[in-house]
This record gives C-alpha cells, structure tokens and sequence, in this order.
C-alpha cells in the first residue's frame, strides 16, 4: 500500500472532510498529521508507557488496520494516546445507510484485550441499538467479549449491525418500534442521519 492509500485510513485527533458534502465516490478524505512511531510517544505524565500488554495490542491492531484494512471502515489512536481511538465507518452499499460517514470514539483501558473497549458513535444516529449518547447495544461489547476481537473486528461488526439491527433488544425504542412497524419511514430517518454525517463537524 503506498503513502496515498495508507493516508486514507488513518484517523487521527481531528478529522476533516472533503468540501464536497457527498463525495460520489464515497472515499473521505483525512488530513493526517506525522504518524511516526507510535513506540516513542511519551504521555503527558513524561514517562513512557508503551510496554503494557494492552499498549503492545493495540499497536498490532494499528498494524493491521494499515497493512489489511477491511472495507468501509478506518480508525488510529489519537496523538499521543494509543489507548483512545478515533474511527470513520461508512454506511454499507446499497442499504439505507449507504453514503454516511459515521464517526466514533473508542476508549481502551489497560486491561484490553481482556475487557471490551468503550465505543461510542460521535455522530448522530437513529438506530434501534444505539443510545442518544451514541453508546451502542452489540453483545461482542458486552457479555460475548472475546480476547480474540481486534479493532478490525469491533468495527466492523458496528458496520454490519448498522444494516441488521435487533429490534428485541433496543437502546432506542422509538427507532425499534419504527423498524418493526414502519420500515419506510424508518429508511427515512436512516436518510436523515446519512446527510447529516456529511457536514457534521
């Protein structure tokens, strides 16, 4: 992957998009800082920390997101702080959410990968499984955590839960009730938030 590619998928403590509002091709694009080596950042505390099992993890799951990175979804640790994460998911194809460029925040904690990270959407969302705080109900975040899950892998079971969403187990009722009873006006609000997430700061 050359610099051009890598720079696509690198989200770092500030995103901004391209000026125009729905890009036809769907790609954002991210003004991206000095990556460096993420080995030698040094918090604001002055001492290094990057030695930690969770630290050693999350700098595999960078790697892999740069190296491999799924379709639809790109995310990097913030400027000195490799356990908080900014990440862009975009709405799967040829569903109501198609077009949207969803941002989210993840919170590690030093006992990743044995405990889930806290994920929240940033944007605005209408979704039976997420909360007005844009925190999200997806049992690999909760009760189904594995070690095994990676960056890749939460973000991108968010994105397939965006198009499959389980309406028995809602964090937005008015969303599920909407899902289950009026699915047209349901894509409607879907369409809302999609516009939205093109000029959403």
């Amino acid at each position: 992957m050359d610099l051009c590619q890598d720079s696509l998928h690198l989200v770092l403590s500030h995103v901004f998009f391209a000026s125009d509002p729905k890009p036809k091709t769907g790609i954002v694009v991210f003004y991206v800082g000095q990556i460096g080596t993420f080995n030698r950042l040094t918090p604001v505390d002055g001492t290094v920390k990057m030695s930690t099992p969770a630290r050693k993890r999350l700098m595999r799951d960078f790697k892999r997101l740069q190296q491999d990175p799924p379709a639809g979804i790109s995310g990097a640790p913030q400027d000195n702080n490799i356990m908080l994460w900014n990440a862009v998911i975009f709405g799967p194809d040829d569903t109501p959410w198609d077009g949207g460029t969803f941002k989210l925040s993840l919170q590690f904690s030093e006992d990743y990968p044995n405990k889930p990270p806290t994920v929240r959407f940033v944007s605005r969302m209408f979704h039976p499984n997420i909360y007005a705080d844009g925190s999200i109900c997806l049992d690999i975040l909760q009760n189904q955590w594995s070690p095994i899950y990676d960056v890749a892998a939460i973000l991108t079971s968010i994105q397939s839960l965006l198009c499959d969403p389980n309406p028995n187990s809602p964090a937005n009722s008015e969303a599920a009730r909407m899902y289950s009873e009026s699915k047209r006006e349901y894509n409607r609000r879907v369409r809302d938030v999609v516009e939205q997430s093109w000029t959403a700061d």
